[in-house]
């Protein structure tokens, strides 16, 4: 039976952030989300349940409201980069959530590394 693309990313987003638990340890979770308009990034603390930093194309400070392009993907990874330093953070772990690794989504994977993440 074919199924949904809405069933096939969520199963695709569980089969990803279950993989990445067995391995987390105690790191936080940098979350990816893309829409069709923004995208947007969190550093979550699961064991506390708080989001430590968070950036987003919607911020007026990025100059990229509105666009969900590679320039500004990389825009937001540097942004999450400096953030996660202010905080005192540098290990994480990448959660792409359903989303491939390839476009947007790498280009600010690459741009949070560059900006001194390990993941």
């Amino acid at each position: 039976m074919a199924k949904t693309k809405r069933e096939l990313f969520l199963k695709r987003r569980m089969r990803v952030r279950n993989k990445l638990r067995k391995f987390a340890g105690d790191r936080l979770r940098l979350s990816v989300h893309r829409s069709s308009k923004n995208i947007s990034v969190q550093l979550i603390d699961d064991v506390k349940g708080i989001t430590v930093a968070a950036a987003s194309t919607l911020e007026k400070d990025l100059g990229f409201v509105g666009k969900n392009n590679v320039e500004a993907s990389a825009k937001v990874g540097a942004a999450i980069a400096e953030r996660a330093k202010k905080a005192g953070v540098t290990d994480c772990y990448f959660d792409r959530g359903g989303f491939l690794f390839h476009g947007k989504v790498k280009a600010l994977a690459d741009a949070a590394r560059e900006g001194g993440l390990k993941f």
